[in-house]
């Protein structure tokens, strides 16, 4: 019998109930685009698409153990970190972490699109010390940015400042969103480290079907790592399905608030000629 192996992919997250956005948009992502998802929960959130009632945070050991199972036996080929509630996960995930060699995609959820605080304030200063070292690429927000960097962002030009700011932590890129500026286009900025800056432009998707845009992103990039593309065009192909799975999923009804993404709307890849 023929045996083959598809690249699998491990999320580090927190579990949304109502499917959205965390663990469960990561794993819906690493599927679509073709990747084994695993995963270690860090925190169990009552939450739906009007918002988040409740978080409980899963123990930093268990968190920490499930990283082990899975790396030691899966071996994923790359890593997306998502909601990391608390300092002891924080230093739980880092310790495991620097244990293997292996591209990790660091989301650093903040604020949830309802507007929730999903972090404790004595996380952030940790999040930047432990782990965006450990990271590949960062993708905040302009809100998490905002905080990360320490500014008001309202512009590009803004943006690209806070981006530099924040890869001064010791992450070997930013990929900064600019989905809430408002206005006809939106940009991001993506800045590596000894690379050239780069501002991606993209026409605005009127939807309100948005939840869980950050979680499918980062998890994007992570599986386009797995399937063994370069950072740079990791993100631009991350970029392009999360763009996609906007669209197609603009006029569909799941629940009364902030609806999801598709995820499984059949993606194309950016071609080569696209890239540039």
């Amino acid at each position: 019998m023929k045996q083959y192996t598809y690249p699998a992919v491990l999320t580090i997250a927190g579990s949304d109930s109502g499917g959205g956005a965390g663990i469960q948009a990561d794993l819906k992502t690493f599927s679509a685009l073709g990747c084994f998802g695993t995963s270690a929960i860090t925190a169990i959130t009552v939450q739906n698409t009007l918002g988040v009632t409740g978080i409980h945070s899963v123990p930093a050991h268990i968190v920490q153990e499930q990283i082990k199972a899975v790396m030691e036996d899966i071996k994923p080929a790359a890593v997306k970190i998502g909601m990391v509630h608390s300092p002891e996960l924080v230093l739980a995930i880092a310790h495991q972490l620097k244990q293997y060699q292996v591209p990790v995609v660091v989301d650093p959820v903040m604020v949830a699109t309802s507007g929730d605080k999903l972090i404790q304030d004595e996380t952030i200063g940790l999040l930047q010390q432990q782990l965006f070292p450990l990271a590949e690429v960062v993708t905040p927000n302009l809100d998490e940015a905002s905080i990360l960097a320490g500014n008001l962002i309202r512009n590009v030009e803004e943006m690209k400042t806070a981006a530099q700011k924040i890869l001064e932590t010791g992450c070997k890129a930013v990929l900064l969103k600019g989905g809430h500026l408002q206005g006809p286009r939106l940009f991001d900025v993506y800045l590596p480290q000894n690379g050239k800056l780069k501002v991606f432009e993209s026409a605005a998707i009127q939807s309100y079907n948005t939840h869980g845009t950050g979680c499918t992103l980062s998890s994007a990039i992570a599986a386009y790592r797995a399937l063994g593309l370069p950072q740079g065009e990791a993100v631009q192909q991350g970029r392009h399905y999360v763009y996609q799975a906007i669209d197609q999923g603009k006029d569909v009804k799941t629940g009364e608030g902030h609806g999801p993404l598709n995820h499984f709307f059949n993606p194309q890849p950016l071609q080569k000629h696209e890239l540039e």
